[in-house]
């Protein structure tokens, strides 16, 4: 029986060229490293978002595809994407899930553990 799975990473930076401390949006770029860590050629479909800035309000961001890509990986193949997120906190967090398919049609979820949205200079 096939083995889905794919496994995700995340690198988050603060973007300060869409961060505007004047209207309290705070701005991060995070690129997601996604790899067929499973045994069967699949596809990811669609993601699930929830983005909660300090003050618990949350964005929720559905959709098909990752920046107009729903990439096929065989066993072992990699994808990696950039995208980013803007709060109206300093600091906040981000978590979520991808759909995805099998070959065999098979639907099977990748999770993204939640990841902090800070600046790392202003952890210190």
């Amino acid at each position: 029986m096939a083995n889905p799975r794919f496994s995700c990473s995340v690198a988050v930076q603060s973007l300060p060229e869409q961060t505007h401390l004047e209207q309290g949006l705070y701005a991060y770029s995070y690129t997601i490293t996604i790899e067929n860590t499973g045994d069967v050629l699949s596809q990811l479909v669609g993601r699930h978002w929830e983005i909660t800035d300090a003050r618990g309000q949350v964005q929720v961001v559905d959709g098909l595809a990752v920046v107009g890509h729903q990439p096929v990986l065989a066993p072992g193949q990699r994808f990696q994407y950039s995208s980013w997120a803007q709060i109206g906190t300093p600091q906040g967090t981000m978590r979520g899930r991808f759909l995805c398919v099998t070959e065999g049609c098979e639907v099977f979820y990748a999770e993204v553990a939640e990841f902090l949205l800070a600046d790392s200079a202003s952890l210190h």
